[in-house]
């Protein structure tokens, strides 16, 4: 079940309409008028999914498994091949919906690289909270950027709540110790932590995430609630990279996947799924203050292959 409100399946369909063209439109063109499926359609359908960002690994895994499959299957009409297909990929996936504890307040640290979307997503989470009825501070953890904490002044006034900024050049961590003490002090629910864009091959920007870490739970005297990274669907396979940096300096709890409607490369959600066993979370399909969208791993591959005969 959603826990925000603003789910729209409608608006998944006509995100990912970039990657179904590349993806499963290529897939059926590859079936279609085929009298059997033999091993050269399979290794056809092998340099698709690679060729949509699922990455070699996981293909590799998801045709062997559709090999199998198909052995003991007496039925290898199109449209259950396309099934079959459709049954892997879902179980590749892994999803997983916020889940407000009793904590207060519900700490969320978000991490990832500049220009992945993470200044939008905060403000647009925020408003997805506020919407519940819940008081919300967004913290500007990024004091290395006038540019940044701009753009976040501006998403948290478009969402209606409250956001915490120390002084331009100011240590990031003394500036998420103070804020995490007035939430506890003022009883806001919810507190979003936005960090620097900390290119992960730059050592001393990823001390200063750990260190961050390490103050949250002082003040808490627990980890963050959730630890979500963005990950630009653009990015393709730099963001296995990316999730593996970040994933040496804190216990990533999710994954929020942006400008999925600018791209044919969606796919890459499998691959990060399969690779890390960490759940995503969001998805971005627009520009919109609600195109974020909650991540359902059966509706997303629903969306996928609407109207390709499953």
């Amino acid at each position: 079940m959603s826990l925000f409100k603003n789910f729209s399946l409608d608006k998944i369909k006509k995100g990912l309409e970039k990657t179904k063209e590349k993806f499963v439109n290529k897939i059926s063109e590859t079936l279609t008028g085929k009298a059997k499926i033999d091993e050269n359609i399979l290794e056809n359908l092998e340099e698709i999914l690679i060729s949509a960002d699922i990455g070699v690994e996981t293909t590799e895994i998801i045709i062997e498994k559709l090999r199998k499959e198909l052995k003991n299957e007496s039925d290898r009409s199109i449209e259950n091949i396309l099934k079959i297909l459709k049954s892997e990929l879902t179980e590749t996936l892994m999803d997983g919906k916020l889940k407000i504890s009793d904590n207060r307040p519900y700490v969320i640290l978000i991490v990832g690289v500049n220009g992945v979307g993470k200044t939008t997503s905060i403000g647009k989470i925020s408003n997805n909270f506020k919407n519940l009825g819940k008081k919300v501070l967004i913290v500007a953890a990024d004091t290395f950027r006038a540019a940044a904490n701009e753009q976040l002044e501006i998403w948290a006034k478009r969402a209606g709540v409250e956001i915490f900024q120390g002084n331009q050049n100011s240590d990031p961590s003394s500036v998420v110790f103070d804020a995490l003490n007035k939430s506890i002090k003022e009883n806001f629910d919810v507190v979003l932590i936005d960090t620097a864009g900390r290119l992960h091959n730059k050592v001393n920007l990823m001390n200063e995430l750990s260190k961050i870490y390490r103050i949250i739970r002082r003040v808490l005297n627990r980890n963050a609630d959730d630890i979500l990274i963005i990950i630009d669907a653009n990015n393709g396979q730099n963001a296995i990279v990316q999730v593996q940096e970040f994933s040496k300096i804190v216990n990533l709890t999710g994954i929020i996947v942006t400008k999925l409607d600018g791209t044919a490369k969606g796919g890459i959600i499998f691959n990060l799924c399969q690779k890390f066993k960490i759940p995503v979370k969001f998805i971005g399909v627009g520009e919109g203050i609600d195109d974020l969208q909650e991540f359902d791993k059966i509706e997303f591959v629903n969306a996928l292959f609407e109207n390709n005969n499953v």
